[in-house]
């Protein structure tokens, strides 16, 4: 049998009360920067992200999706990774100018964004917090202390092979009461401090929290793996060519000759010709389209 060395790894550590998880990605990762041709800062930025989008599932029970969006932080135009419910994950970074040489930090302007899109109940749920804090880790720690007022401490890590996390959260009883004994979540958030990221890469994960809490009653379950996972198909891009409406689509083809379009996840291309084309708008009436003002 296989070991992949793609997964998530969800435990408790009994004594303090505490809830986890670990992450770690090594083909998904290498497959995400191959898409982008991501490098340096950039690609240490979105690899803990990808990690921490994982992560973030980790204590949700839903089908569906969560992602993690960020803008407006200077040339740092756009920041996302999603990980659905069976571990599929993707990502992407954008950046004005030239690729940074040193370590991106988070502008104040920027807004962080978590939303979980269940498929079950079709229902939509996003927590908006401004980022308070430059470094990635602390800033996705103030949107739990914010949005979901629950005390969580994360370490993120990526390479250029490798990427992962691990995600601390205390845990509380039904009147709010930490489950554990008292000085359980400061002890635990002393133990992890203690971790560093080569450690978090390269340990074995039962060796990672032996290491940290093997006096807290470690209790790991069993792994889920992960991947990468694309949602892109040719239904959903002859759907957003019918959005534009059939003028704009025979624009493009009188200036190309077809249609191009391809995914800046996976970088698979779609091409349209005109039979093509025609065939997206054979049951679409006229009066039907989108009016297009400009």
């Amino acid at each position: 049998m296989t070991i992949s060395n793609d997964f998530l790894h969800r435990f408790q550590l009994e004594h303090a009360g505490v809830r986890g998880a670990i992450v770690r990605l090594d083909e998904t990762w290498q497959r995400i920067r191959a898409n982008g041709d991501y490098a340096g800062p950039l690609a240490d930025l979105l690899g803990r992200t990808v990690a921490a989008s994982a992560l973030f599932t980790s204590p949700i029970k839903f089908e569906g999706r969560l992602s993690i969006h960020l803008r407006e932080s200077g040339a740092l135009r756009l920041l996302f990774a999603d990980c659905t419910h069976d571990g599929q994950l993707r990502g992407i970074v954008r950046w004005d100018g030239e690729p940074p040489k040193t370590a991106i930090t988070l502008e104040p302007t920027a807004r962080l964004a978590i939303t979980i899109e269940n498929s079950i109940t079709d229902s939509r749920y996003q927590g908006l917090v401004p980022v308070e804090s430059g470094d990635l880790s602390r800033a996705f720690e103030g949107y739990f202390e914010r949005s979901e007022q629950l005390p969580t401490r994360l370490v993120l890590a990526a390479a250029d092979d490798r990427c992962g996390g691990l995600m601390l959260q205390q845990v509380a009883t039904a009147g709010g009461a930490p489950l554990g004994d008292a000085d359980g979540w400061n002890r635990a958030e002393h133990l992890l401090a203690t971790l560093t990221p080569d450690e978090l890469l390269r340990l074995p994960s039962e060796q990672v929290l032996l290491r940290l809490f093997h006096d807290e009653g470690v209790r790991l379950q069993p792994a889920q793996p992960l991947a990468f996972g694309c949602t892109c198909s040719y239904q959903r891009v002859s759907d957003m060519l019918r959005s534009l409406g059939r003028a704009e689509n025979q624009a493009v083809l009188a200036e190309q000759g077809s249609i191009q379009v391809t995914c800046e996840f996976c970088n698979r291309q779609y091409v349209f010709d005109e039979a093509d084309v025609a065939a997206v708008f054979a049951d679409t009436p006229a009066e039907a389209e989108p009016s297009r003002r400009h």
